[in-house]
């Protein structure tokens, strides 16, 4: 339980006299709104506070940060007001509460949307004033820290929220202080069994991994010394949730996983930085792939460091981290370090660069739909920027992992994005959906001539910057034209087709168009038909394909002269209501044992036994048709299917079917292959013989797991 006086201690010997008297106001202010109110533990609630405050001194953040961290819940649990607090103190300070205080008198439809809305809430705060986040990170870190007195299921909420949105946040704003805490926290909840693992194993292991890491100190910093370079060295035992995390995606145990402990030289040039690296690889060997060089290209954090992992000549692996004091304070405190440093330019120039993302957020934030799509795009955008490409001129731009150029064009500017019309790798011609790599040089070609983005994009972009970007041009450009020709194409064409566009599009089947196009609404739609991104026949042939599914033909009676008996044909399929006929397949759509058939009685060729879902079958009369179904057993000449792959340009289709044919024992019974070379793509339609569709699965999963395959579909001749 923490001492609330001592926090008053720590302010008088960090903050100057006039800010100790402003601080030790907001102090008393907060004791007294919180007079009487007990937390989850038992403990007087004032002292929750008090430890965000503590938290936050250590950062040494500013004293209005510090005021506002006694005060942050009092509009919430208690009878002050907003009034109260800016006559008390000033409007700068009611700012940063109002920004942390939690939305209880908001109504949510779930947990879920709760959690969305909030973060959006707290982002527009961040765009306002970054310290309304890094109250909240302290706010979370303490309640983690208090986290054993909540139920098991709150325990499990509030450990995985921390994990997916708290954690990476602290890691994005360089704050490792709080991050690593966090973390490990987090995993205490989470997988307890391995918390207690690492905490035991880690532990009885320490005086004999202590020995190893004390001798590597030394060694050193005898080279530091023979350089004639003042600096420290020191080791830092990683923090478990790193192992953990190491372990689980290696498949490692404890014992292989030989970096335990990292060890820091820190000096005071940038130039000491690289001589000792040099000097270190001469004593030691560098791990090939091992070296990372964040001081020439930092982080999008702005952390700086150099990297290496060496074997040491008693046979153990350490990883050795070189940087400057500065750098070693603006890697521990991260964003917070801005106000240590406030008069200095150069700080001021690194915190406007952290602030970038943020701005990058709020951005694309407007081409969201909704509160949940805001906060999987943190996810996805925010925190998982893996890949550092350049441009050609040298500079270095960060994107998520398994991005292209389109991301990249709309990363530079909007503009670029929105006039993209192709694009070059590494002085190479590429297509737009190609997967950038790390390293590639990137070149946008634009045109002011281009009528702006593709929606198709949407099916390959990965960020949600891009992606909100695309959607927010459609909607910006004519949308209310585009809407309502979009909806006129659409239920003309549903009308030619003998449907009407109201029975096609239910709930469910658009459902389905959103997962295959990214639609976020039918306004969206439409305007993709009506603006030409989309043709009409694309949304159509799907919602068709989806209602003959749902509308398969029932059998209400049958054809006259026709008897109730049941016949056996050849034994691939029992038909129900026919006696004598002859029974064939159909070869506009070719079935296979596993898909749902139907029996058409045709005019003197029998029996023919077409697929459910087979476009033949939409007119013909109702009175023909017969329920089919598979007897179990495999004809013995097999099964004819005829497929249609699209593919990348420059794939190697061929090659790719061929094995997985030998690979499933299927043969090809012919094959036309041609090339657009305006889209980039190739198109093969092929015919396989198979013996069972359990071998068409497998071949169609090995097929469409190849990145350079673009779809597959059963063909109807």
């Amino acid at each position: 339980m923490i001492n609330t006086y001592s926090v008053l201690d720590e302010i008088n010997k960090i903050y100057p006299e006039d800010e100790v008297r402003f601080l030790s106001r907001a102090y008393q202010f907060a004791k007294e709104a919180h007079k009487n109110q007990k937390r989850a533990s038992g403990e007087e609630y004032f002292t929750h506070p008090c430890s965000v405050a503590q938290i936050l001194i250590g950062l040494k953040m500013d004293y209005r940060t510090i005021a506002a961290a006694f005060l942050h819940d009092v509009l919430e649990d208690t009878p002050v007001s907003a009034s109260d607090i800016e006559k008390e103190f000033d409007a700068e300070v009611l700012a940063l509460v109002e920004g942390v205080t939690k939305l209880d008198k908001i109504e949510f439809k779930s947990h879920e949307e709760e959690q969305a809305e909030n973060f959006k809430k707290i982002f527009v705060s961040m765009a306002k004033d970054i310290r309304v986040i890094i109250i909240k990170l302290a706010d979370r870190l303490h309640n983690m820290r208090s986290l054993n007195f909540l139920s098991h299921e709150r325990q499990l909420r509030m450990a995985n929220e921390t994990l997916e949105i708290f954690a990476p946040l602290a890691r994005r704003l360089g704050i490792s202080k709080l991050n690593c805490e966090l973390e490990d926290l987090c995993l205490k909840y989470i997988d307890p069994e391995a918390f207690e693992f690492l905490a035991e194993n880690i532990h009885n292991k320490i005086e004999e991994r202590e020995a190893f890491v004390q001798k590597m100190v030394d060694e050193l910093r005898k080279i530091v010394f023979e350089s004639n370079i003042k600096g420290e060295v020191f080791g830092r035992p990683k923090h478990f949730y790193s192992i953990y995390k190491k372990m689980k995606a290696k498949n490692l145990t404890l014992d292989q996983v030989y970096d335990l402990t990292a060890l820091r030289i820190l000096v005071n040039t940038v130039d000491e930085c690289y001589e000792l690296l040099g000097k270190i690889h001469k004593n030691y060997t560098p791990m090939p792939g091992r070296i990372k060089d964040y001081i020439a290209i930092p982080k999008e954090n702005m952390y700086q460091s150099l990297h290496t992992t060496v074997v040491t000549s008693f046979g153990k692996v350490f990883e050795i981290q070189i940087r400057t004091y500065e750098m070693n304070n603006t890697a521990e405190y991260g964003i917070a370090a801005h106000w240590q440093y406030k008069e200095n330019k150069n700080s001021s120039d690194n915190f406007d660069k952290r602030l970038s993302w943020i701005r990058e957020v709020m951005e694309w934030e407007g081409g969201l739909k909704d509160s949940k799509e805001f906060l999987e795009s943190l996810k996805g955008d925010v925190y998982n920027t893996e890949l550092l490409v350049f441009t050609p001129k040298g500079e270095v731009i960060s994107l998520a992992k398994d991005s292209t150029p389109v991301d990249f064009a709309y990363r530079i500017h909007t503009q670029v994005g929105n006039r993209c019309v192709g694009a070059r790798i590494n002085g190479k011609m590429v297509p737009l959906a190609t997967v950038l790599k790390v390293g590639d040089v990137v070149e946008i070609i634009t045109s002011n001539t281009s009528n702006g983005p593709s929606w198709d994009w949407l099916k390959f972009v990965k960020t949600n910057g891009a992606r909100a970007k695309i959607k927010a041009f459609y909607k910006k450009e004519k949308a209310d034209d585009m809407i309502k020709l979009g909806k006129q194409m659409l239920e003309s064409e549903a009308k030619n087709k003998g449907y009407t566009f109201g029975e096609l599009l239910t709930k469910e089947n658009f459902e389905k168009l959103c997962e295959k196009f990214s639609f976020s609404g039918q306004e969206e739609m439409y305007i993709a038909v009506g603006s030409g991104a989309l043709n009409v026949n694309q949304i159509l042939v799907k919602l068709v394909d989806y209602y003959k599914k749902e509308h398969r033909p029932k059998v209400n009676h049958y054809p006259t002269g026709v008897t109730s008996k049941i016949v056996h044909s050849t034994g691939d399929v029992v038909i129900k209501g026919v006696d004598g006929l002859l029974v064939r397949f159909a070869r506009c759509c070719n079935p296979v044992p596993g898909d749902k058939i139907i029996g058409f009685v045709s005019r003197g060729r029998g029996v023919v036994v077409h697929r459910c879902d087979c476009p033949n079958m939409k007119a013909e009369d109702p009175a023909r048709f017969l329920d089919a179904e598979w007897t179990g057993k495999v004809g013995e000449d097999g099964y004819n299917v005829s497929l249609r792959i699209t593919a990348k340009e420059d794939a190697s289709v061929l090659s790719l079917v061929s094995t997985a044919c030998a690979k499933y024992n299927m043969f090809i019974l012919a094959i036309n292959g041609r090339v657009d070379n305006k889209k980039h793509v190739s198109t093969v339609d092929i015919t396989l013989k198979i013996n069972k569709k359990e071998d068409l699965d497998n071949f169609l999963k090995h097929v469409t797991a190849d990145p350079c395959i673009l779809d597959v579909f059963r063909n109807n001749n």
